[in-house]
């Protein structure tokens, strides 16, 4: 199985091709503006490392949010069309998963992804060490933060890390920080999504996912209707 997973919902743009067992080619840079002018140079490039086309591909994945409005809709766009004119099963995967995914945890540990989402509030999800997840994906006041986390010792990522860390250094939880990147990596993506499609099949992605919007997107479509509304 050959697999492209792309990434444009936060503050980067990344692509990965993957097959059944290892990656293939990818890319990654910080990008907080142009990505619907540079995600298909970037896919096309990779795919060209894999020394791929696009009528290689037998599975898709992109992520679906907590992030900009603009950055989702420009991957979901992208890959509901490739999916579309291809016939190709599209796996969605959420930011917050993408950025807990790569964390190298302790057994009693739980993973604490999390993205800035100004304002005072954060983005955040709990993982167990092996992935199942703790909570739901959540949008929380900094001030209510402590009382939404599970109990146990924490490993923080993501772009909300350095909020994290303020509240709990003042509060005594026990946490870490993790090495790995705070912005969502399409390599991460494609793991999962690998994962997914052997679970499950790819029958059971034949319907593109929708976006996962936790906050109300400010921007509104003509007529004052909201984005969602269109997904």
């Amino acid at each position: 199985m050959i697999l492209l997973a792309f990434d444009t919902a936060q503050g980067a743009l990344s692509a990965a091709v993957r097959d059944g067992k290892e990656e293939l080619a990818s890319l990654f840079e910080e990008r907080t503006r142009g990505h619907a002018e540079a995600l298909m140079p970037m896919v096309e490039t990779v795919l060209a490392e894999a020394a791929l086309g696009f009528a290689d591909l037998d599975a898709l994945a992109v992520t679906v949010g907590p992030g900009t409005f603009t950055g989702l809709r420009v991957g979901l766009a992208a890959a509901r069309g490739i999916a579309l004119s291809r016939g190709l099963p599209l796996v969605g995967v959420t930011t917050l998963e993408a950025i807990a995914e790569p964390v190298a945890a302790e057994a009693d540990e739980i993973v604490l992804a999390s993205f800035d989402a100004r304002r005072d509030e954060v983005y955040m999800q709990a993982f167990s060490a092996d992935g199942p997840e703790r909570t739901e994906p959540l949008l929380v006041a900094l001030g209510d933060v402590l009382s939404r986390l599970p109990l146990g010792p924490l490993v923080l990522s993501g772009t909300g890390t350095p909020l994290m860390t303020d509240i709990l250094a003042a509060s005594g939880r026990p946490f870490r920080t993790s090495a790995t990147r705070p912005q969502p990596d399409a390599s991460a993506v494609a793991r999962m999504a690998v994962r997914r499609l052997g679970e499950r099949g790819a029958q059971a992605f034949l319907t593109p996912p929708a976006p996962l919007y936790i906050r109300a997107p400010d921007a509104k479509l003509p007529g004052g209707r909201d984005p969602g509304e269109a997904a």
